[in-house]
Protein backbone atom coordinates (compact mmCIF):
# COMPACT_ATOMS: atom_id res chain seq x y z
CA UNK A 1 0.00 0.00 0.00
CA UNK A 2 1.61 3.58 -1.03
CA UNK A 3 1.02 6.80 1.19
CA UNK A 4 -2.02 7.54 -1.36
CA UNK A 5 -4.30 4.12 -0.45
CA UNK A 6 -6.96 3.70 1.80
CA UNK A 7 -7.52 1.14 3.69
CA UNK A 8 -10.51 -1.05 3.72
CA UNK A 9 -12.89 0.16 6.79
CA UNK A 10 -14.08 -2.22 9.32
CA UNK A 11 -17.77 -2.39 10.14
CA UNK A 12 -18.03 -1.46 13.18
CA UNK A 13 -21.31 -1.45 15.15
CA UNK A 14 -22.73 2.32 16.16
CA UNK A 15 -19.75 3.68 14.15
CA UNK A 16 -19.28 5.04 10.49
CA UNK A 17 -15.65 5.52 9.43
CA UNK A 18 -14.67 8.69 8.89
CA UNK A 19 -10.89 9.28 8.21
CA UNK A 20 -8.29 7.19 7.67
CA UNK A 21 -4.37 8.13 8.10
CA UNK A 22 -0.95 6.22 7.79
CA UNK A 23 -1.83 4.32 10.62
CA UNK A 24 -5.01 4.98 12.24
CA UNK A 25 -8.13 5.00 11.54
CA UNK A 26 -10.84 7.50 12.71
CA UNK A 27 -14.90 6.72 13.16
CA UNK A 28 -17.35 8.55 14.12
CA UNK A 29 -20.83 7.49 16.04
CA UNK A 30 -23.47 6.50 13.42
CA UNK A 31 -26.03 9.21 13.89
CA UNK A 32 -23.89 11.81 12.60
CA UNK A 33 -24.60 13.48 9.36
CA UNK A 34 -22.64 11.56 6.50
CA UNK A 35 -21.19 14.89 5.50
CA UNK A 36 -17.62 13.79 4.97
CA UNK A 37 -15.08 15.64 5.93
CA UNK A 38 -17.22 17.83 7.64
CA UNK A 39 -18.82 14.80 10.07
CA UNK A 40 -15.69 14.90 12.12
CA UNK A 41 -16.68 18.66 12.69
CA UNK A 42 -20.20 17.47 13.71
CA UNK A 43 -19.52 14.77 15.91
CA UNK A 44 -18.64 15.16 19.81
CA UNK A 45 -16.76 11.88 19.96
CA UNK A 46 -14.89 9.83 17.80
CA UNK A 47 -13.44 6.01 17.63
CA UNK A 48 -9.64 5.94 16.94
CA UNK A 49 -8.40 3.08 15.86
CA UNK A 50 -5.10 2.28 16.23
CA UNK A 51 -3.79 -0.07 12.93
CA UNK A 52 -0.96 -2.56 12.43
CA UNK A 53 0.38 -0.62 9.38
CA UNK A 54 3.44 1.09 10.03
CA UNK A 55 4.88 4.22 8.20
CA UNK A 56 8.12 5.36 6.72
CA UNK A 57 9.30 7.96 4.60
CA UNK A 58 5.50 9.01 3.79
CA UNK A 59 4.71 5.68 2.92
CA UNK A 60 2.76 2.64 4.29
CA UNK A 61 4.55 -0.29 4.31
CA UNK A 62 3.62 -3.77 3.58
CA UNK A 63 3.36 -6.26 5.37
CA UNK A 64 1.97 -4.62 8.69
CA UNK A 65 3.41 -5.26 12.34
CA UNK A 66 0.93 -8.28 14.06
CA UNK A 67 -0.19 -6.55 17.20
CA UNK A 68 1.01 -3.40 16.71
CA UNK A 69 -1.73 -1.26 17.02
CA UNK A 70 -2.36 -2.94 20.31
CA UNK A 71 0.90 -2.34 21.86
CA UNK A 72 0.77 1.53 20.68
CA UNK A 73 -2.65 2.24 22.03
CA UNK A 74 -1.73 0.47 25.44
CA UNK A 75 1.17 2.94 25.47
CA UNK A 76 -0.55 6.06 24.69
CA UNK A 77 -3.05 5.51 27.67
CA UNK A 78 -0.41 4.71 30.06
CA UNK A 79 1.23 7.93 29.10
CA UNK A 80 -1.88 10.03 28.97
CA UNK A 81 -2.42 8.56 33.11
CA UNK A 82 1.25 9.61 33.74
CA UNK A 83 0.80 13.12 32.83
CA UNK A 84 -1.41 14.12 35.24
CA UNK A 85 -2.51 18.05 34.64
CA UNK A 86 -2.08 17.94 30.87
CA UNK A 87 -5.32 18.16 29.30
CA UNK A 88 -5.76 15.55 26.77
CA UNK A 89 -8.49 14.03 24.01
CA UNK A 90 -9.72 10.87 26.13
CA UNK A 91 -13.44 11.02 27.14
CA UNK A 92 -13.71 11.44 30.66
CA UNK A 93 -12.51 7.99 32.99
CA UNK A 94 -11.20 6.44 30.01
CA UNK A 95 -7.48 4.65 31.23
CA UNK A 96 -5.87 1.69 30.15
CA UNK A 97 -8.32 -0.59 32.11
CA UNK A 98 -11.26 2.32 32.62
CA UNK A 99 -15.06 1.55 32.52
CA UNK A 100 -15.27 3.14 29.03
CA UNK A 101 -13.31 0.55 27.43
CA UNK A 102 -16.92 -1.70 27.68
CA UNK A 103 -17.95 1.38 25.16
CA UNK A 104 -15.16 0.32 22.57
CA UNK A 105 -16.45 -2.46 19.59
CA UNK A 106 -15.27 -5.85 20.55
CA UNK A 107 -13.34 -5.93 16.64
CA UNK A 108 -11.15 -3.20 17.95
CA UNK A 109 -10.72 -3.82 21.89
CA UNK A 110 -7.32 -3.05 23.11
CA UNK A 111 -6.22 -0.76 19.52
CA UNK A 112 -8.93 2.13 20.15
CA UNK A 113 -9.32 4.89 22.12
CA UNK A 114 -12.91 6.33 22.49
CA UNK A 115 -11.99 10.19 22.36
CA UNK A 116 -13.58 13.89 22.12
CA UNK A 117 -13.29 15.51 18.86
CA UNK A 118 -10.63 18.83 19.15
CA UNK A 119 -10.27 21.74 16.59
CA UNK A 120 -7.19 20.23 15.23
CA UNK A 121 -3.89 22.55 15.25
CA UNK A 122 -2.15 21.96 11.59
CA UNK A 123 1.63 21.81 13.96
CA UNK A 124 3.57 19.04 14.93
CA UNK A 125 5.19 20.00 17.53
CA UNK A 126 8.38 18.34 17.80
CA UNK A 127 10.39 18.25 20.52
CA UNK A 128 14.31 16.89 20.05
CA UNK A 129 16.54 16.52 23.18
CA UNK A 130 19.54 14.46 21.57
CA UNK A 131 21.49 15.05 17.80
CA UNK A 132 20.36 12.19 15.33
CA UNK A 133 18.01 11.60 12.27
CA UNK A 134 17.64 14.20 10.14
CA UNK A 135 18.95 16.76 12.69
CA UNK A 136 22.38 15.26 12.54
CA UNK A 137 22.46 15.59 8.40
CA UNK A 138 21.57 19.59 8.80
CA UNK A 139 24.05 19.56 11.60
CA UNK A 140 26.82 18.26 10.12
CA UNK A 141 26.25 20.65 6.87
CA UNK A 142 25.93 24.00 8.89
CA UNK A 143 25.91 23.23 12.85
CA UNK A 144 21.73 23.95 13.16
CA UNK A 145 18.74 21.98 13.48
CA UNK A 146 16.03 23.55 12.16
CA UNK A 147 17.90 26.39 11.87
CA UNK A 148 18.34 26.91 15.47
CA UNK A 149 22.07 26.67 16.02
CA UNK A 150 24.01 24.59 18.50
CA UNK A 151 27.34 24.23 19.35
CA UNK A 152 30.64 22.89 17.87
CA UNK A 153 31.79 19.54 18.52
CA UNK A 154 28.87 17.36 18.65
CA UNK A 155 28.22 14.19 17.51
CA UNK A 156 25.74 11.45 15.95
CA UNK A 157 23.72 10.90 19.01
CA UNK A 158 24.94 13.67 21.44
CA UNK A 159 22.52 14.72 24.11
CA UNK A 160 21.28 19.01 23.16
CA UNK A 161 22.21 21.13 26.05
CA UNK A 162 18.68 21.67 26.45
CA UNK A 163 15.90 19.76 24.43
CA UNK A 164 15.06 22.49 21.29
CA UNK A 165 11.68 23.00 19.50
CA UNK A 166 11.19 22.19 15.95
CA UNK A 167 7.73 22.35 14.89
CA UNK A 168 6.80 21.03 11.54
CA UNK A 169 3.18 21.66 9.20
CA UNK A 170 1.34 18.41 9.31
CA UNK A 171 0.67 17.47 5.59
CA UNK A 172 -2.54 15.60 4.03
CA UNK A 173 -1.71 12.11 3.89
CA UNK A 174 -0.01 11.52 0.80
CA UNK A 175 2.39 14.48 1.08
CA UNK A 176 5.70 15.15 3.14
CA UNK A 177 5.57 17.23 6.41
CA UNK A 178 7.36 20.44 6.23
CA UNK A 179 9.71 21.39 9.01
CA UNK A 180 8.61 25.55 9.95
CA UNK A 181 10.35 28.07 11.93
CA UNK A 182 8.43 29.05 15.49
CA UNK A 183 7.38 32.30 13.73
CA UNK A 184 5.83 30.63 10.65
CA UNK A 185 3.68 28.41 13.56
CA UNK A 186 2.73 32.11 15.18
CA UNK A 187 1.08 32.88 11.55
CA UNK A 188 -0.45 30.08 11.50
CA UNK A 189 -2.03 29.89 15.07
CA UNK A 190 -1.78 33.12 16.40
CA UNK A 191 1.19 34.42 18.77
CA UNK A 192 -0.68 32.49 22.36
CA UNK A 193 -1.39 29.03 20.75
CA UNK A 194 1.79 29.08 19.41
CA UNK A 195 3.64 30.33 22.42
CA UNK A 196 1.49 27.48 24.62
CA UNK A 197 2.02 24.53 22.23
CA UNK A 198 6.03 25.23 22.46
CA UNK A 199 5.93 26.08 26.52
CA UNK A 200 3.22 22.36 26.73
CA UNK A 201 5.75 20.54 24.25
CA UNK A 202 8.62 21.01 25.98
CA UNK A 203 7.53 20.91 29.72
CA UNK A 204 5.59 17.28 28.48
CA UNK A 205 8.79 16.45 26.96
CA UNK A 206 11.02 16.93 30.30
CA UNK A 207 8.55 15.29 32.46
CA UNK A 208 8.36 12.27 30.35
CA UNK A 209 12.61 11.77 30.14
CA UNK A 210 12.31 11.45 33.75
CA UNK A 211 9.67 9.04 33.70
CA UNK A 212 11.60 7.47 31.07
CA UNK A 213 15.27 7.11 32.54
CA UNK A 214 13.58 5.77 35.62
CA UNK A 215 13.16 2.70 33.17
CA UNK A 216 16.74 2.98 31.78
CA UNK A 217 15.72 4.37 28.54
CA UNK A 218 16.42 7.81 26.81
CA UNK A 219 13.55 9.56 25.02
CA UNK A 220 15.63 11.36 22.48
CA UNK A 221 12.68 12.80 20.58
CA UNK A 222 8.92 12.80 19.92
CA UNK A 223 6.36 14.81 18.00
CA UNK A 224 3.05 15.81 20.20
CA UNK A 225 -0.26 17.02 18.25
CA UNK A 226 -2.96 19.21 20.21
CA UNK A 227 -6.08 20.51 19.56
CA UNK A 228 -8.64 22.94 20.91
CA UNK A 229 -10.96 21.64 23.24
CA UNK A 230 -14.58 22.88 21.52
CA UNK A 231 -16.39 24.01 24.53
CA UNK A 232 -13.80 25.42 26.44
CA UNK A 233 -11.11 26.17 24.66
CA UNK A 234 -8.46 24.88 25.93
CA UNK A 235 -5.49 23.35 24.48
CA UNK A 236 -5.70 19.54 24.44
CA UNK A 237 -3.21 16.97 23.86
CA UNK A 238 -4.26 14.66 21.41
CA UNK A 239 -3.74 11.40 19.18
CA UNK A 240 -1.23 9.00 20.18
CA UNK A 241 1.54 10.28 22.42
CA UNK A 242 5.05 9.41 23.88
CA UNK A 243 5.00 6.05 21.54
CA UNK A 244 7.19 3.90 19.30
CA UNK A 245 6.02 5.65 16.70
CA UNK A 246 5.97 9.25 17.12
CA UNK A 247 9.63 9.31 19.27
CA UNK A 248 12.62 7.70 19.62
CA UNK A 249 13.90 5.70 22.36
CA UNK A 250 17.38 4.56 22.86
CA UNK A 251 18.86 1.86 26.08
CA UNK A 252 20.47 4.04 28.42
CA UNK A 253 22.99 1.74 29.17
CA UNK A 254 24.45 1.35 26.05
CA UNK A 255 23.89 4.74 24.86
CA UNK A 256 26.48 5.65 27.94
CA UNK A 257 28.68 2.30 27.22
CA UNK A 258 30.11 4.74 24.37
CA UNK A 259 31.33 2.61 21.20
CA UNK A 260 29.46 3.41 17.61
CA UNK A 261 26.76 5.76 17.24
CA UNK A 262 24.45 2.50 15.82
CA UNK A 263 25.99 0.72 19.34
CA UNK A 264 24.91 3.89 21.22
CA UNK A 265 21.30 4.44 20.09
CA UNK A 266 20.16 0.71 20.00
CA UNK A 267 16.47 1.81 19.59
CA UNK A 268 12.90 0.75 20.74
CA UNK A 269 11.10 2.11 17.90
CA UNK A 270 11.15 2.03 14.12
CA UNK A 271 14.37 2.83 13.62
CA UNK A 272 14.99 -0.52 12.52
CA UNK A 273 12.22 -0.33 9.92
CA UNK A 274 14.16 2.88 8.71
CA UNK A 275 17.48 1.74 8.46
CA UNK A 276 16.56 -1.27 6.19
CA UNK A 277 14.34 0.27 4.22
CA UNK A 278 17.12 3.20 3.20
CA UNK A 279 19.44 0.53 2.81
CA UNK A 280 17.09 -1.16 -0.03
CA UNK A 281 15.22 1.37 -1.66
CA UNK A 282 16.15 4.45 -3.20
CA UNK A 283 12.68 6.27 -1.83
CA UNK A 284 11.03 6.11 -5.83
CA UNK A 285 8.25 3.70 -6.69
CA UNK A 286 7.16 1.38 -4.54
CA UNK A 287 8.58 0.46 -1.60
CA UNK A 288 9.81 -3.26 -1.01
CA UNK A 289 7.86 -5.57 1.15
CA UNK A 290 9.25 -5.69 4.85
CA UNK A 291 11.18 -9.16 5.31
CA UNK A 292 9.69 -11.01 8.17
CA UNK A 293 12.79 -10.69 10.18
CA UNK A 294 12.22 -6.68 10.02
CA UNK A 295 9.07 -7.62 11.50
CA UNK A 296 9.50 -9.80 14.19
CA UNK A 297 12.27 -7.39 15.77
CA UNK A 298 10.59 -4.69 15.54
CA UNK A 299 7.78 -6.25 17.28
CA UNK A 300 9.64 -7.01 20.03
CA UNK A 301 11.15 -4.11 20.52
CA UNK A 302 7.91 -2.25 20.91
CA UNK A 303 6.94 -4.56 23.25
CA UNK A 304 10.48 -4.50 24.94
CA UNK A 305 9.69 -0.58 25.64
CA UNK A 306 6.14 -1.05 27.05
CA UNK A 307 7.15 -3.71 29.17
CA UNK A 308 9.93 -1.74 30.47
CA UNK A 309 8.21 1.79 30.83
CA UNK A 310 5.13 -0.25 32.68
CA UNK A 311 7.09 -2.18 35.13
CA UNK A 312 9.26 0.92 36.44
CA UNK A 313 6.43 3.21 36.24
CA UNK A 314 4.17 0.11 38.51
CA UNK A 315 7.09 0.10 40.57
CA UNK A 316 7.18 3.85 41.36
CA UNK A 317 3.78 4.09 41.82
CA UNK A 318 3.33 5.67 38.78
Amino acid sequence: MTSLDQPSPLDLAGWRHAYSGKVRDLYVPAGTAPDAPADLAAATRVLVVASDRVSAFDHVLEPGIPGKGELLTTLSLWWFDQLSGVPNHLVPDHTVNGVVTSLIPAEVAGRAMLCKTLDMYPIECVVRGYLTGSGWKEYQAGQTVCGIPLPAGLTNGDRLPEPIYTPAWKAPMGEHDENISYERTIELVGEPVAAELRRLSLEIFVRASAIAEKAGVILADTKFEFGADRITGVITLADEVLTSDSSRYWDAGLWRSGGTPEQRMASFDKQIVRDWLAAHWDQTGTPPALPEDIIERTAARYLELLELLTHAGLAAGN
